[in-house]
């Protein structure tokens, strides 16, 4: 009988909460089929089944929150030869292939499967375990992330709901109570809301919407009878906060913690022990506006994507650190772990936070794999679908706060490792250009990079040699420039 065990989702979590069981005792899974939901102080994931049998048992009952390696769960297997094994529940290394295959991760990385073996020789060209990255077909990324969206959920339909569902119930000032959930097990979509606030605006049911709504609930704050409550359309770059709601008379109000905001707070307080220091440079952008200007259209007609800078500046960093390896590492109390695989953690803001999955052998990718790997984890990040191994054994995270329109962020260390890079915003300023004839004043495009460096591990000085080969990589593309 295989036992399963609870995964450690990430290097600082210990421990993670049965989120809800997908399979029941008697039930047939496949291999890498997913059997649970574990909800940690970081991300709810689904964990995959790390054989194929029959669910015998179930050892730990929803809600119970229990450590790392801890009995879960009773696998019979075909084969027999194995009772009694344990096995961590695990899954597939993430590649940019849209099919799993089951891979050992590199050595002392902390994700959440069993022991690997050792790297190689220094200086070997062969990375054990790590599968032959192949990039998506064309269109697939946009294809995959509609599928996440329109995926069935079984459960309760407020607790399963996507993000940008509920994000759209705050808009319209709704509660789930009030839709009728139509996909499966009861899931409330998008077109639930868009159909509901159609009915209650016609008086005729749309969708299977009823006037008045799925039950009697409807928020406090909404008049009888008066339809969705108007609210100013979010940003187009920031999702809008959810108003707080001021109990009558009350001047403050105090807001819990969700499970990922207290992981969050730990995680800081945690990394500010870390001693930063920064290096910040300045990129002329000219060549990139104008490349990827140039290819956008047809690159999007061509994959179902908009192509965007964040490749560009995550391939400029996996070719310096090819040459500053001393950044592409973990700290450890015995001293600098350097990493011979370079994965990069993205950060990406969802509804309740910030989260980083990892996109694995980064320095295998041209700027297209990783374009498509970028928009696949983001959109699955999302929708709440991202996977155990797409945490854990990150080298380096990169953080695009420009999009919002900064211009300077002094970015925090994603501890254990050693550097982290921000890209802002790119920005037209006047640049004196030294010429021929002389000094000339122009207007040009230019995007502030900020390099976070854990000072325990490496200096100013090696730092600045980074930045500056990040810097003069992204200065020198152009026509010539390999998307593909």
């Amino acid at each position: 009988m295989a036992k399963v065990t609870m995964p450690q989702l990430g290097e600082s979590v210990a421990e993670g909460t049965i989120g809800k069981w997908l399979k029941k005792p008697g039930d047939h899974v496949a291999k890498y089929e997913p059997l649970l939901e574990v909800i940690t102080d970081k991300v709810n994931a689904e964990v995959p089944s790390p054989v194929e049998g029959t669910l015998t048992a179930i050892l730990v009952e929803e809600g119970a929150t229990v450590p790392n390696n801890a009995e879960i769960a009773e696998i019979e297997t075909a084969d027999e030869a194995g009772a009694g094994a344990s096995v961590v529940a695990t899954g597939p290394i993430v590649t940019s292939s849209p099919a799993p295959q089951p891979a050992a991760p590199a050595a002392a990385q902390v994700t959440a499967v069993p022991p690997p073996a050792a790297d190689g020789p220094a200086g070997s060209d062969e990375r054990p375990g790590r599968t032959s990255p192949t990039e998506i077909a064309p269109g697939e990324i946009a294809d995959r992330a509609a599928a996440i969206e329109a995926a069935p959920l079984p459960g309760d339909a407020d607790a399963r709901m996507t993000p940008a569902v509920r994000r759209l119930l705050r808009e319209h000032g709704l509660t789930a109570a009030m839709i009728v959930g139509t996909g499966g097990g009861g899931r409330i979509t998008r077109d639930d809301v868009s159909n509901y606030v159609e009915t209650q605006r016609t008086g005729a049911s749309v969708g299977g919407q009823l006037v008045g709504g799925a039950s009697a609930a409807a928020p406090a704050a909404q008049p009888p009878a008066a339809g969705p409550r108007p609210v100013a359309a979010p940003s187009a770059l920031a999702p809008a906060s959810a108003p707080i709601a001021f109990p009558a008379g009350a001047d403050e109000v105090l807001l819990p913690m969700t499970q990922m905001r207290k992981g969050i707070a730990a995680q800081m307080t945690r990394a500010l022990a870390i001693p930063h220091a920064y290096v910040q440079m300045e990129v002329d952008a000219t060549g990139l506006v104008r490349q990827r200007d140039a290819l956008k259209r047809e690159y999007q007609a061509a994959n179902g994507i908009s192509l965007s800078y964040v490749p560009f500046v995550v391939k400029a960093a996996v070719e310096a650190l090819r040459r500053h390896g001393a950044f592409n590492a973990n700290w450890t109390d015995a001293g600098l772990l350097a990493k011979r695989r370079i994965n990069i953690g993205v950060a990406v803001a969802v509804d309740d936070g910030l989260i980083v999955p990892v996109i694995r052998d980064a320095d295998q990718l041209s700027i297209h794999g990783l374009n498509q790997a970028i928009a696949d984890v983001a959109a699955r990040a999302r929708a709440s679908k991202l996977r155990l191994d797409d945490f854990g054994g990150g080298t380096f995270t990169i953080d695009n706060t420009g999009w919002l329109g900064s211009n300077m962020t002094m970015p925090i260390i994603n501890a254990p490792e050693v550097g982290i890079l921000t890209m802002e915003a790119i920005t037209n300023r006047p640049v004196v250009l030294e010429t021929a004839a002389g000094d000339v004043l122009a207007i040009r495009p230019v995007m502030n990079v900020v390099l976070g460096i854990d000072h325990r591990a490496n200096d100013c000085a090696g730092g600045a040699a980074l930045l500056r080969d990040i810097k003069a990589w992204l200065e020198g593309v152009g026509p010539d420039t390999a998307i593909y």
